[in-house]
């Protein structure tokens, strides 16, 4: 009797090509031999790719007889990484916002069917009409460990609405003797998102008085503030003046002096 080599008894692993999360876990196969039992034993090797996900495993399995004579199969599996990174948290939405209000960037995760993913951000400023108008375009990465991405953009439009305000207070209605009229009050004024160089103050003053009608009248003072971006408030002093004085007309003899 000729001594043949052992036979496998079980379908042969085929090679295949799977994404790095769906590697199969190795077959466990035996063998027969026309004269006796056989042994089967298992190797894999990993041969690198160009990443940590992109890989081949050479699996052999081998049955061996009682006398010695063999029978290899060898299964060729190429692993490779084709799936983007995911983020983990809800994704920021475009949003409009005054320019006070731009929010903070969100700190954003990444999971990976197969590594580790790493998250960057940066943004991007397209300027507007003024210095408080603009847009930022504000992207966040996920890169995994084969270089893939997945990137998310936020389009936060950035405006200025809001007008100066007084930061030093003043009366709006004065009543007041027209021999006690206080001087103008040196205000202040604060904006929300310009500094004070960029905040334009024009004062006027206009007077109703009529010295040929001695009537009582009105001062109205009138700040007219704008920022750079054009946005534009009046803020008024208004002060009622009474003509208090008493006039007394005194009739006396006419007398001559040395």
């Amino acid at each position: 009797m000729f001594a043949k080599n052992p036979t496998f008894v079980e379908t042969l692993p085929t090679d295949i090509t799977v994404e790095c999360s769906e590697v199969p876990d190795a077959e466990t196969l035996t063998a027969t031999d026309n004269c006796g039992s056989a042994e089967v034993t298992f190797s894999e090797q990993r041969i690198d790719g160009s990443c940590v996900s992109n890989y081949t495993l050479v699996r052999t399995w081998t049955a061996t007889d009682a006398s010695g004579l063999t029978t290899i199969h060898t299964q060729n599996i190429t692993v490779q990484d084709t799936t983007r990174p995911e983020f983990v948290e809800t994704l920021p939405g475009d949003i409009t916002v005054e320019c006070d209000a731009v929010p903070n960037v969100a700190t954003l995760t990444a999971t990976d069917n197969c590594s580790n993913a790493t998250v960057s951000v940066s943004d991007v400023i397209t300027n507007g009409n003024c210095a408080n108008n603009y847009v930022i375009a504000r992207t966040w990465v996920a890169t995994d460990a084969c270089g893939l991405i997945t990137t998310h953009t936020q389009t936060i439009t950035v405006q200025d609405t809001t007008a100066p305000v007084p930061s030093t207070t003043f009366d709006e209605t004065l009543d007041v003797s027209c021999v006690d009229v206080p001087d103008a009050p040196e205000l202040e004024f604060v904006d929300n998102c310009s500094n004070s160089a960029g905040v334009t103050v024009v004062f006027e003053e206009t007077n109703s008085f009529d010295k040929n009608v001695l009537v009582d009248y009105q001062i109205v003072r009138t700040w007219t503030v704008t920022d750079e971006c054009a946005n534009q408030e009046i803020y008024t002093q208004t002060l009622n003046v009474s003509l208090d004085e008493i006039f007394t007309d005194v009739i006396a003899e006419d007398r001559c002096f040395d």
